[in-house]
């Protein structure tokens, strides 16, 4: 069935009231995106920030009154109606197959690949890691996540106890899993995340090596090597405690922190971890180093 793209430009504050007036008036999907190429990072916990200029996009039949559409939103949304209205048509075609087709098998160093699960690995003989893209954060395309899986690739942590804090789709820990780690605490405060991560775990052969818990239900250890994959705020603040997990000449390995951030976090850590130069890639850094 051929589509309709209804586009506006909307003040973030009023960006749900019109993506729940779009639904109501018809629309088969409402989603967001950046009306003003502003970049965005760290929310807090919880938090959904949206652009200064957030553009929403109703998809509707084709057969539907686009003027009359318009004109209700004029209505109900008055002096906070956009200026603008933008009607596109969209082509009709598989976008399940379409969206399917734009995630494939990604390879991170030299034998560490992700891998979603309509496509066969490249490599059978490789570390395969097999993921779909979902509602829990990590498919490997983010440099934050690449970074990671970039360093898991050269440190095998073949016999380790890890902690993969932070863990969203489980990819990290899964790795790791694969890579031989013994047994790998994946943690994240986000229930999705959990869920995510032992179904992941599952689909991996890897659910014995992994517990996915919430950090109430963590219990502080000793461990190998610590994978802190999270944003810099919360990676100031863990600091302390990431270094009492982290047995002595162990490793530590963060990420999720923009490049103009590195050097306070590394001030930060020096304190009980001899770390290595930043790697960088775009605009993110991944920081490793060794327990003192």
């Amino acid at each position: 069935m051929p589509w309709l793209q209804l586009k506006l430009d909307s003040a973030p504050e009023h960006a749900e009231q019109i993506s729940e007036l779009l639904s109501e008036l018809g629309a088969a999907a409402v989603t967001f995106e950046d009306g003003a190429d502003q970049p965005l990072f760290e929310p807090d916990p919880g938090e959904t920030k949206l652009w200064n200029n957030t553009r929403i996009i109703g998809l509707f039949d084709v057969n539907c009154d686009m003027a009359s559409i318009i004109g209700q939103l004029k209505s109900t949304l008055g002096a906070c109606a956009p200026e603008q209205f933008h009607i596109n048509p969209v082509e009709d075609k598989d976008w399940e197959r379409a969206w399917m087709d734009n995630f494939k098998p990604i390879r991170f160093g030299q034998n560490l690949w992700i891998c979603p699960s309509w496509h066969t690995p490249d490599d059978a003989n490789a570390v395969n890691v097999m993921l779909d893209p979902g509602l829990a954060f990590g498919t490997g395309t983010h440099p934050t996540t690449a970074l990671c899986l970039e360093w898991l690739d050269s440190h095998p942590p073949e016999g380790q106890d890890v902690i993969d804090y932070g863990c969203g789709s489980g990819i990290l820990a899964i790795a790791a899993a694969l890579l031989g780690a013994k047994q790998v605490e994946a943690v994240d405060h986000d229930p999705q995340a959990i869920l995510a991560t032992r179904d992941n775990a599952d689909k991996n052969g890897v659910a014995d090596k992994i517990s996915a818990l919430s950090p109430a239900q963590f219990q502080d250890k000793q461990v190998d090597l610590v994978l802190a994959n999270i944003l810099a705020n919360p990676l100031l603040e863990l600091a302390p405690r990431f270094a009492t997990l982290v047995k002595p000449g162990g490793r530590i390995v963060l990420s999720g922190i923009l490049a103009e951030q590195a050097e306070q976090i590394m001030q930060c850590y020096t304190k009980w971890f001899e770390l290595r130069p930043p790697t960088q890639q775009q605009e993110w850094v991944r920081i490793d180093g060794i327990r003192r």
